[in-house]
């Protein structure tokens, strides 16, 4: 009987990421948060949309719109993908800051909008936060003057998400 003093604590310890999927007809929407030094490639006023099923952050998360980025791209109904090699490696615990339950890491497909331009990837930072809000970072590095990446530019955003009904006016 001693032995189980420790199941309440398992159980109080687990957490039921149910409460921050939307339902059908709602998103999480956000907008860039406005300070020059924690955003680049994006102007100010950039917006992004989640679906989320934060039953499935070590499967398919859900998928995410944005508005328009300096460079033109934007993402249009992109899904959120997990790379299954990552579940097993410390990574997959990422923990940082005050006031987050659980960090999700993603990659996203970024589409060509030129010729010029090739398509990208980006690493989506998924936080369910204990005010039962979520906080989203976009973030692709580059390096400028190699051959591969001259044309692609740096982007990292932060968005704090509020839920919403509807598209959050980004399609």
């Amino acid at each position: 009987m001693r032995a189980l003093w420790f199941v309440p604590a398992l159980l109080l310890g687990c957490a039921d990421n149910a409460r921050w999927s939307t339902e059908p007809g709602e998103s999480w929407c956000g907008s860039v948060t406005a300070a020059s030094f924690v955003r680049a490639g994006m102007h100010e006023s950039t917006r992004l949309r989640l679906e989320l099923d934060a039953e499935r952050l070590q499967s398919a998360p859900g998928r995410v719109w944005t508005t328009a980025f300096d460079s033109g791209e934007r993402l249009a109904a992109a899904d959120l993908r997990v790379i299954p090699q990552m579940l097993h490696d410390p990574l997959s615990t990422l923990n940082f800051g005050e006031g987050r339950v659980k960090n999700a890491l993603a990659i996203v497909d970024v589409p060509s909008v030129d010729a010029a331009r090739p398509a990208t990837q980006l690493l989506v930072v998924v936080s369910l936060l204990q005010s039962g809000d979520v906080e989203v970072r976009l973030i692709r590095g580059a390096s400028p003057g190699t051959a591969t990446t001259v044309n692609i530019e740096q982007l990292f955003g932060v968005f704090h998400m509020k839920r919403e009904k509807g598209d959050c006016g980004v399609r």
